[in-house]
């Protein structure tokens, strides 16, 4: 695990706030242009292939929460400032959690960073943040800051934490796109996606735009992606979280029938997330969202031309700086995609 956390713990440490995602999509090229692979850009998207570009899609996005200054001394929550209100339909998990993570922030340190170049401007620190009910968004009180000027985004100053059980950061997503080099590091053959945007609901759209640039029908697309859980004791009941639905549509059967299928012989505990949101919602008073994926937009918008099934790590914390998950989560993790796309045992 050791080169993969240096990797993680580097890519932590580059801004990529949703909706402002050039710089680290810089990054992310030089890291992989020392691999033999093709690396091509387009709006929203990096696309990596290998050697078979057709055998396997690997989808991860690259965008992560964060605020934009929005006036004089004024900050909102990135993904859901007013340009993205056409996406909030109220059956998302960021808005369902808006108000239970409003509080969560307060004495947070944040930097300010040039938006396409990612040169440092400053740093703050969060004294407040509330949801405003007239902008149905969360509004963030800074100290530090009160020099910028709009469109400045602004991302949690970010560390990763590790230890022999757990490690924590703000993973959703930067630990899948870890994976996904690590994956072609080691030779992975297929087609990479990073995606852009993910967090305000428009990554679906890049993919789709660029499978259909290609002329291609697929069903063996798979996004990997966090998943979120109550606490840190519910993170043991499983290492990895697959779905055979989200709140949008179904996935591929046969797709998630080959990761159920390889978890069970690898030895890999693993829960249907669907099922157990299901099974929460009959104790609920007020049910709560399957979610809405990157996934289920895609197949959903191509009405099934596009399909395949999601790989989630189990989560606590989630969409916070301090998410958390288990270092043997991780290692099941990596250990599952290496089976499905057959690659060597990592050494």
């Amino acid at each position: 695990m050791d080169d993969f956390l240096h990797l993680l713990r580097s890519l932590i440490r580059e801004p990529s706030v949703v909706g402002i995602e050039d710089s680290f999509f810089r990054v992310l090229r030089r890291e992989l242009e020392e691999f033999d692979v093709s690396i091509r850009r387009y709006h929203g998207l990096l696309v990596v292939q290998g050697s078979d570009p057709a055998s396997l899609y690997l989808s991860a996005h690259v965008d992560r929460h964060g605020l934009l200054c929005t006036g004089p001394n004024e900050f909102q929550y990135a993904a859901f400032i007013a340009a993205n209100r056409g996406e909030l339909t109220g059956d998302s998990i960021s808005e369902q959690f808006m108000e239970t993570v409003a509080g969560r922030f307060r004495d947070q340190r944040v930097q300010a960073h040039v938006p396409f170049v990612g040169s440092y401007l400053g740093q703050g620190l969060i004294k407040e943040s509330y949801v405003c009910p007239r902008r149905r968004n969360l509004i963030f009180e800074i100290d530090g800051l009160e020099f910028l000027q709009p469109g400045i985004p602004v991302s949690f100053v970010d560390r990763l934490q590790v230890d022999s059980t757990y490690l924590s950061a703000q993973l959703d997503n930067v630990v899948s796109v870890a994976m996904l080099i690590e994956l072609i590091r080691r030779g992975f053959r297929g087609t990479a996606l990073f995606t852009a945007g993910e967090e305000c609901g428009r990554s679906w759209r890049y993919v789709v735009e660029w499978f259909q640039r290609q002329d291609l029908r697929t069903d063996r697309l798979v996004v990997l992606d966090t998943s979120p859980f109550p606490t840190l004791e519910d993170l043991s009941n499983q290492a990895v979280v697959l779905r055979s639905k989200d709140a949008t549509a179904s996935f591929d059967a046969a797709m998630t029938q080959r990761l159920r299928q390889l978890c069970d012989r690898l030895g890999i505990p693993y829960c249907f997330k669907d099922q157990y949101v299901e099974t929460l919602n009959r104790t609920r008073e007020k049910p709560s969202s399957l979610g809405r994926t990157e996934l289920g937009r895609v197949i959903a918008a191509t009405d099934g031309q596009l399909q395949g099934t999601t790989l989630q790590l189990p989560t606590s914390a989630y969409h916070t700086a301090r998410e958390t998950a288990e270092v043997a989560s991780v290692r099941a993790m990596l250990r599952l995609l290496g089976e499905l796309c057959e690659l060597p045992v990592a050494s």
